[in-house]
């Protein structure tokens, strides 16, 4: 690659700037405020917060993903690395024993860095985090040492949206790829699904500063994502998760070129099997209101996941 195509934190490497914004983000967490949630516990004595982690990230998985939007995943697949814990409780997760029981190993920045450098030996065509926004600094400091030892892929940030506006501040010019969800549009929702009343207050703001940072999403010549921003949206039954008021936001107030993931795949999992509203699939008609909507605000970029 060459050096002018490097990724920005390649520089930031060189210049001291990221060990310096690693310990910064270390420093959030002495009395943590990285999330909206902002605990204020001491994470760096081992006291975990809402997110079940402390001092050390814990790691589900590090591997090659070929599951993900075509700019992601391209022929090579995708380098995921999936975090333990999560800021956000939903009832609804699919993932939950990785993100609220705690599957997982613990990893210091050094073993961080060793799982990005080996899925960029085996070939991926980026290092994509799934569910950061809690290991932020673990993340930063991981990154120092891989970016010194050769590291040079494009960073994913793939998240729940949740998202503490210092912490994303941290990742500007670091993070080539967001890659956030829009889960719902209310208050009701937001407490009911995920413990977090606040979260369409949070997210609006975290979305504008994530484009502020990369843009719309771009592509190199063999259409592989390089820069900018994608968005995904699950269908929720009941129109729980007031898709046409997310469309309507993402097109007034960020802008209509940015691509959409409209999902389907919704079941009830966890604790949504209990929930009256939450326990069955969504149906044809629910799916067709929210890409009717999607259309209706010119979201026509990015994919629809037919049922």
């Amino acid at each position: 690659m060459d050096q002018k195509n490097f990724p920005s934190y390649i520089q930031l490497s060189e210049s001291g700037e990221l060990a310096k914004r690693t310990g910064i983000a270390y420093r959030l967490m002495e009395s943590c405020k990285l999330c909206p949630r902002e605990c204020g516990v001491n994470r760096l004595k081992g006291v975990e917060g809402i997110c079940k982690t402390a001092k050390i990230a814990g790691v589900a998985s590090c591997n090659l993903h070929f599951g993900e939007e075509p700019p992601i995943t391209g022929t090579y697949g995708s380098g995921t690395i999936f975090f333990t814990g999560c800021n956000l409780r939903c009832r609804f997760c699919q993932n939950y024993p990785i993100s609220q029981l705690g599957h997982g190993e613990e990893v210091t920045p050094g073993r961080l860095a060793e799982m990005m450098l080996s899925l960029q030996k085996r070939g991926a065509h980026n290092i994509n985090l799934v569910t950061p926004s809690h290991v932020v600094p673990q993340f930063l400091a991981g990154l120092t040492i891989a970016a010194k030892e050769g590291l040079t892929l494009t960073i994913v940030y793939n998240s729940n949206g949740y998202e503490g506006l210092e912490a994303l501040r941290l990742l500007d010019g670091i993070v080539d790829i967001y890659m956030p969800d829009i889960k719902y549009a209310s208050k009701d929702a937001g407490d009911r699904c995920s413990s977090a009343p606040d979260y369409w207050d949070r997210v609006r703001p975290a979305i504008k500063e994530m484009y502020r940072q990369v843009g719309v999403l771009e592509v190199d010549g063999d259409e592989i994502g390089i820069r900018g921003m994608l968005i995904r949206h699950l269908v929720l039954p009941g129109s729980l998760a007031s898709s046409e008021k997310v469309f309507e936001f993402v097109a007034t107030e960020v802008s209509t070129d940015l691509p959409v993931n409209l999902m389907s795949q919704y079941f009830p999992a966890h604790l949504a099997t209990d929930d009256p509203l939450l326990n069955r699939h969504i149906t044809k008609d629910e799916f067709a209101k929210a890409e009717l909507a999607l259309h209706k605000w010119g979201l026509d970029e990015g994919w629809i996941q037919h049922l």
